[in-house]
């Protein structure tokens, strides 16, 4: 699987991206060649080699021969629809669009807003030129880090705006973001639209096997290199990483009949899972020590429930690392019904197949059908 991150220590727009795709490989020729498909006129592209602060980078622009009108939304797809490019790109580019309209319509309180310059050629480029340059590279997956804002007034067709501009913001809601001490517009309404369509998360990079880089240029000249850094990579199987919270206590002093009520206490209060283990306590006494795995966000409440159910003083807790496979829940139909089970997977490749003893259990009942049986044929339907 190929796997695309962009670093952006000074922000993105949509011609950094599309800047960084054609360094790392992509053939300007073609993307020329794909964009005439949209069947737009008087306009001409220019890539060219810069430097930003001892870094060389593609800086791409797209220049207009005469004033274009504003577009709405119905306009741009229609370009967009009746155009001969692939169904993917199509459906890519207008979601995009659609996140650009509706964050503008949303912070001018319209409904049907003229897209100015952002429906413009230049926008228009950049994000089906996006749209065109991962489905010829071949990404399958997005990443992105962090996004940086900086200071001081935005020009634009509505006026002058506050930075980051309105749109800008409210496109980039839920992403991780923060503040730089650079004057100037970081994130530009197009960029964060084409970002926030195509990225799975805004994370430091995933594991891969680097292939490509390419290093797209900005107009803006700071004291660090205005670039967008793109690399492209295999996907490293890997097993999924998370941290979890363990709460420990011994107890050589509770009645065991109350174990099991107690575990199905902090079950329900949230544990991951929670467990008795036997043990020989100091003078010589017969003891449990109780271990309850959790999120650490139920933390205070594992251990009230733990306090309010034991006979305990005391709690120890420490992080532990996981290492897991991909979980999915399905269901298998075998000749007597259809059963839930458990799959593990690494990447494509199915590890274990858990048949859920509930859904076995309850066939079983329902049908006379011994549990056993159904518990094999469910694994063997399984994996077939």
């Amino acid at each position: 699987m190929k796997i695309a991150y962009f670093d952006c220590p000074t922000g993105l727009s949509g011609n950094m991206i599309l800047a960084a795709f054609l360094d790392a490989g992509l053939s300007l020729s073609y993307l020329i060649k794909e964009l005439k498909k949209l069947k737009l006129e008087d306009y001409a592209l220019k890539l060219s080699n810069v430097s930003k602060s001892g870094f060389k980078a593609k800086l791409f622009k797209v220049a207009t021969t005469t004033k274009e009108r504003p577009r709405n939304i119905n306009d741009v797809y229609k370009i967009i629809v009746k155009s001969k490019l692939k169904k993917s790109i199509k459906e890519l580019s207008k979601n995009i669009f659609e996140r650009l309209f509706k964050a503008e319509s949303k912070v001018h309180g319209e409904k049907r807003v003229h897209l100015h310059e952002l429906g413009g050629i230049d926008a228009m480029i950049d994000i089906v030129g996006t749209a065109i340059g991962l489905d010829k590279v071949g990404i399958s997956e997005v990443y992105c880090s962090p996004l940086p804002f900086g200071f001081g007034p935005i020009k634009s067709a509505h006026g002058t705006l506050p930075n980051p501009a309105p749109a800008t913001a409210e496109l980039l809601k839920d992403v991780p973001i923060y503040k730089k001490k650079v004057k100037g517009e970081l994130v530009t309404p197009t960029g964060a639209a084409i970002i926030t369509t195509i990225a799975k998360s805004f994370t430091n990079m995933p594991k891969l096997k680097l292939k490509k880089t390419g290093l797209g240029a900005g107009t803006f000249n700071f004291s660090e290199p205005n670039i967008l850094r793109l690399f492209i990579g295999e996907a490293e199987v890997s097993y999924n990483e998370d941290l979890i919270l363990a709460i420990e206590t011994n107890i050589d002093n509770m009645n065991p009949e109350l174990y099991d009520h107690v575990i199905g206490k902090l079950m329900r209060a949230g544990a991951l899972d929670a467990y008795i283990t036997q043990a020989r306590m100091k003078k010589k006494r017969p003891g449990f020590v109780l271990t309850v795995l959790t999120d650490q966000k139920n933390k205070i409440r594992l251990i009230d429930a733990i306090f309010n159910e034991t006979t305990t003083l005391g709690v120890r807790t420490y992080l532990i690392k996981r290492e897991k496979l991909e979980r999915e829940t399905r269901k298998v139909k075998i000749k007597y019904g259809k059963v839930l089970v458990k799959i593990g997977k690494l990447g494509n490749i199915v590890k274990t197949i858990s048949p859920e003893y509930k859904s076995c259990a309850s066939l079983s009942k329902k049908t006379g059908v011994p549990l056993k049986r159904i518990y094999d044929e469910t694994k063997a339907a399984a994996f077939s």
